[in-house]
């Protein structure tokens, strides 16, 4: 009964905080020069396909009680609020027709921001190709941006400027230039940013996917800063000295507004906005390289945001093995590989360190008079500091234990480190060849099953022998015989083992329990951590060509269902405390579970592949 009176009430509900998202945004009123403006017109023929309940209730849109149900009036809300699509210039130049009543109020804005796709190399022609900016959410004193992927070709597209003319959306003589999304590219989205935001990947989040005839869809995705380092780096390669002071002062602001950054009273806050750049990109460099996520990190400051967010999912992977060789190829260049991302975040570094002089001091200096500085540096200590965590964390010891070892035990870490990394590095004989979408190398070592595994195989702390440590490392590319015997491999085998052991002996000593206990907690945290059947890019793509095949027998209701519980299974941190709006959410699955299975198949069939 009190179900059926919630959903009476929901018919008649407006939705007033979904509607009054309306192409307003502050970054409009602060930032002059650094945005396209367009009109938007209603978009018909979706359907919302998705809808993140938890995410919603979080960010204050929908009551923390309403029903996981996609109601009527909810449904009319989230269409007649994103189901929308520019009027662009090939539209106004051409004379497209469109019915005056379909045309929204607002202008809507497309973010200018610096690309390597562009032939100016500055910034002038660049930014949100197919993407619009459709405005905030505040909700107790947190505010949100709200974003839609697909929703018309801007004349800030590469095909724009490669070409030097504008665009009918949807013109099939080009691909990204069209302005077009697809509901495949949502879902990813959605299982990729869920996942990975739970396990301590910080991303931009899906708040719904709307479903368009012939595949095609809008993504709406939602952060509490969206900006990018791009956002300020083409107003430092213009020599834009207030456009970029005006960047600065808003990223802080909605930084300190939103209790992210508290700085200190008489800290100059640009400064304060150097010193966290530091500490941010040294983070997630870590973060990718130990969790073998590829990003593209390059010299624009694209791919991620200012604060250390994914975005933008489509070349975004995760590997399940250390593929360090993987470039994919972009038609007309290739991308970086993953050993080389600390490389680009490090650069990123040095180019908000030339903005922060320029800003105070107003004479904009050439970056590579900042290569040697010491906010650098303290990168690079910061950057082995934390993938020295990273691999802690990975081995299965917790955050107080972690603390101890780094403080107590840093000679036996580092050493664990350097012999990891050699490991996992152990590549076929075979070489670099081919793949789908670009170029890879096999490797020979899977160091997360060897991690896994080892606190169960090395009773009463006694190290393994070759042999038996080669069987548990090796990975689905590889045999004993596979792996070179040389003394190099001989020397990091003893000297893993060793510090290992030593690491457990000291945990083992300051907690006052015996080294059994202690092995016994690391294998239970290793065995979530290091959970064999982890998503990688190419199975999450298959996983979702599947969905969508059975798509038109899924109620929304078992859709989503499906995917949360999918989202569930991947959670890989022990530490992770869901929210009441996300234990509430996952409820007793109603979908088919031998579909359920075959998705399972493919998560395990790829789980050591790109």
């Amino acid at each position: 009964m009190a179900l059926k009176n919630f959903q009476k009430k929901m018919i008649q509900e407006s939705y007033a905080k979904i509607r009054k998202i309306d192409g307003t945004h502050p970054f409009k009123e602060s930032v002059h020069g650094s945005f396209v403006s367009y009109r938007v017109r209603y978009r018909g023929r979706g359907r919302i396909s998705y809808f993140n309940f938890p995410l919603a209730k979080e960010m204050g849109l929908i009551s923390s009680d309403h029903p996981h149900v996609m109601s009527r009036s909810l449904e009319s809300a989230l269409l007649d609020t994103f189901s929308i699509q520019i009027i662009n210039e090939y539209d106004m130049t051409h004379g497209t027709k469109i019915d005056p009543n379909d045309v929204k109020p607002n202008q809507y804005m497309a973010t200018r921001y610096l690309q390597l796709q562009h032939p100016s190399k500055i910034g002038i022609t660049s930014g949100d190709g197919r993407s619009i900016w459709n405005g905030v959410v505040r909700h107790r004193g947190k505010v949100w941006d709200v974003s839609s992927c697909g929703t018309g070709a801007t004349c800030l597209s590469p095909a724009t400027a490669i070409n030097n003319k504008y665009f009918r959306t949807g013109d099939p003589a080009v691909s990204y230039g069209c302005g077009h999304s697809t509901v495949s590219e949502g879902l990813v989205d959605v299982l990729f940013s869920e996942i990975l935001t739970k396990n301590r990947i910080d991303t931009e989040r899906v708040l719904c996917v709307i479903a368009y005839p012939k595949g095609l869809g809008t993504t709406v995705r939602v952060g509490k800063n969206l900006l990018r380092p791009s956002h300020f780096f083409n107003h430092l390669k213009q020599g834009q000295y207030l456009r970029l002071k005006d960047v600065a002062d808003y990223y802080i602001q909605r930084q300190v507004q939103n209790g992210d950054w508290k700085i200190p009273k008489g800290q100059n806050q640009y400064l304060y906005l150097r010193d966290r750049m530091v500490e941010t990109f040294a983070d997630i460099a870590a973060k990718f390289e130990a969790h073998y996520i590829f990003c593209w990190l390059d010299w624009d400051g694209d791919n991620v945001l200012a604060d250390g967010g994914i975005i933008d999912f489509g070349s975004v992977r995760q590997f399940g093995l250390y593929y360090h060789e993987y470039k994919f190829d972009d038609a007309e260049r290739w991308s970086t590989n993953i050993k080389e991302q600390r490389g680009k975040a490090r650069y990123t570094v040095q180019t908000f360190i030339q903005l922060v002089d320029y800003l105070i001091s107003g004479k904009r200096k050439p970056i590579h008079s900042f290569r040697n500085h010491r906010s650098l540096k303290r990168f690079d200590r910061l950057l082995e500091w934390r993938l020295k965590e990273e691999l802690l964390w990975k081995v299965g010891f917790n955050e107080p234990q972690i603390k101890f070892l780094m403080g107590f035990a840093n000679k036996h870490v580092d050493q664990l480190l350097k012999s990891h990394s050699y490991l996992e590095q152990i590549k076929s004989r075979e070489g670099v060849h081919q793949v789908a979408d670009g170029q890879n190398c096999n490797i020979l070592s899977n160091t997360r099953k060897l991690l896994l595994e080892l606190p169960g195989a090395m009773v009463d702390l006694e190290p393994l022998d070759q042999q038996a440590f080669l069987k548990i490392l090796g990975s689905h590319h590889s045999q004993y015989e596979s792996f070179p015997k040389t003394r190099a491999l001989r020397q990091h085998i003893q000297k893993f083992q060793k510090s290992y052991i030593k690491l457990v002996q000291k945990t083992s000593d300051n907690q006052g329990r015996s080294s059994a206990i202690i092995l016994a907690n690391l294998r239970q945290r290793a065995q979530q951590i290091n959970h064999p059947e982890r998503i990688t890019g190419d199975s999450l793509c298959l996983v979702v060509e599947e969905i969508l095949k059975k798509r038109s027998s899924f109620s929304f209701e078992q859709l989503e269902q499906l995917i949360l519980h999918f989202v569930n299974e991947q959670i890989l941190n022990p530490d992770f405390k869901p929210s009441k709006a996300w234990r509430e959410a996952v409820r007793p699955p109603i979908f088919s579970r031998r579909f359920y299975r075959r998705i399972l198949k493919l998560v395990s069939d790829y789980r050591e592949g790109l």
